[in-house]
């Protein structure tokens, strides 16, 4: 049986779904300024992806990706169907991010072990290739004490409800 050609694009279905999922509950956390319970959000997004727009400080620090902690100190949340934007302190420094939601790679709550990745290419990739199982200390702003950091590193283990979209993309 030959496969034919996704003329549909499943898999840009699939990714623009699951970022829904990202929108609806940063908007529910906007509607209340807070976070409920005990969630908290990290999220990984592309510093040069087209209509983020972030300090100067940051993009120099992060040139191709960073990861944004929302939990304890953040201002202003706003969602809009396309992007969001937040405030956050960075070494005691507030900044505004505005970040489309195509330009976020992953999104991991800890509180409960959820996390989805998106498969956006870099800009110098032609094909996106590199999933994001890991934030590496060195790219992620921690708005949080570095003691909180630790025992959410702790905290997430190699396994869980992990959302991949490759098993929704075509094999060539």
């Amino acid at each position: 049986m030959t496969m034919g050609q996704d003329h549909i694009r499943y898999d840009i279905l699939a990714q623009d779904a699951l970022r829904g999922v990202i929108r609806k509950v940063l908007s529910e956390v906007a509607a209340t300024s807070r976070l409920p319970g005990d969630h908290h959000f990290f999220i990984t997004f592309l510093t040069g992806a087209p209509g983020v727009r972030i300090s100067t400080h940051l993009k120099d620090k992060y040139p191709e990706q960073m990861t944004i902690v929302i939990q304890h100190q953040f201002w202003d949340l706003k969602v809009s169907d396309t992007h969001f934007e937040i405030g956050l302190s960075f070494s005691d420094t507030p900044e505004r991010l505005y970040i489309p939601f195509n330009a976020i790679r992953g999104f991991y709550d800890p509180s409960v072990n959820f996390e989805l990745e998106f498969e956006v290419p870099l800009a110098d990739e032609e094909e996106a290739s590199a999933e994001i199982t890991a934030y590496p200390a060195d790219a992620v702003a921690k708005p949080a004490s570095e003691e909180e950091a630790k025992s959410d590193d702790d905290k997430k283990p190699g396994s869980g409800s992990v959302v991949s979209l490759d098993s929704f993309r075509k094999k060539h």
